[in-house]
């Protein structure tokens, strides 16, 4: 039985909307344009996923005072969850992954606050009562494995831990730690996953994480590359580009080998939209 998560909601929000991308990424989005995350949960549901991550991943105090909206922290993480629940309800069933994404920004693995845990409990405590499941997304190093898991952990919710690996080898993580340290750390989670990487390195990865004793996916990204300028705070999408190679039935073919090689919990990254889930729900289940 595969689990189809959904596709990416940040690349999904911004290439439905006319705003820039800013450092606040899919929530400038939702602050503006609400019913827009709303559609993008609903189509990913149309489309055969089964699980509706919230669009949570960027709400994080260090993205919110910068633009002065830091009051809206607690809203923002009820509204995001509230969205992705009755985009859930609606569809007649599913689950809601309450994210947890990265502080400071996406594959920065040398800034990670002395505070991290305590950042990751007040966002758990927050979303505790509203999702089904916490969702730990691009942990891309141990620091920022044992941080977010610490925070996670004793809200009464399963927790699924997704790390991000080195798009050039898929043995490490962006970190240049090696994955095999991640599978020492997923005693007590309840699914251990591969994000946000090359469909390549991914797969790579799959081979290190499936002797795992839970179970375990996939979801990779549909970049290019990520650059040198996209690993600095306050850095936008702008900077990356989308392949142009990883139409759904390519993107579906990496994701049959994850499935064969034991994967049963398969979704989509930054640039894997709802048609690349149509194929996904199609071949997989």
């Amino acid at each position: 039985m595969i689990t189809i998560l959904d596709g990416g909601m940040g690349q999904e929000l911004i290439a439905r909307s006319d705003a820039e991308p800013t450092p606040l990424w899919a929530t400038k989005v939702m602050l503006d344009t609400p019913d827009l995350v709303r559609a993008v949960h609903d189509d990913f549901f149309a489309a055969g996923a089964t699980v509706a991550t919230a669009n949570t991943y960027s709400i994080h105090h260090d993205r919110l005072i910068p633009a002065g909206l830091d009051d809206q922290f607690e809203a923002l993480h009820r509204s995001a969850c509230a969205l992705a629940s009755a985009s859930r309800d609606a569809a007649g069933g599913g689950q809601v992954a309450g994210a947890l994404g990265p502080l400071n920004g996406s594959y920065q693995t040398d800034r990670l606050p002395e505070d991290a845990i305590d950042r990751f409990e007040e966002i758990c405590r927050i979303q505790a009562p509203l999702v089904d499941l916490f969702l730990i997304e691009t942990a891309a190093s141990i620091a920022q494995v044992r941080a977010t898991l610490t925070g996670a952990f004793g809200h009464g919710k399963p927790v699924w831990l997704g790390v991000s690996v080195d798009d050039r080898d898929g043995t490490k993580l962006r970190s240049g730690e090696p994955l095999e340290e991640v599978v020492d750390w997923a005693e007590g989670v309840d699914a251990l996953l591969v994000n946000c990487s090359t469909p390549e390195a991914v797969s790579t990865a799959v081979d290190v994480i499936k002797g795992v004793d839970v179970p375990f996916g996939a979801y990779a990204n549909g970049f290019t590359r990520i650059t040198d300028s996209f690993v600095q705070v306050g850095a936008t999408v702008k900077s990356l580009a989308a392949r142009t190679d990883m139409t759904p039935a390519a993107y579906a073919s990496f994701a049959e080998d994850w499935a064969a090689k034991g994967a049963t919990i398969i979704g989509g990254c930054c640039e894997v939209g709802p048609a690349h889930i149509a194929e996904l729900a199609r071949r997989l289940t």
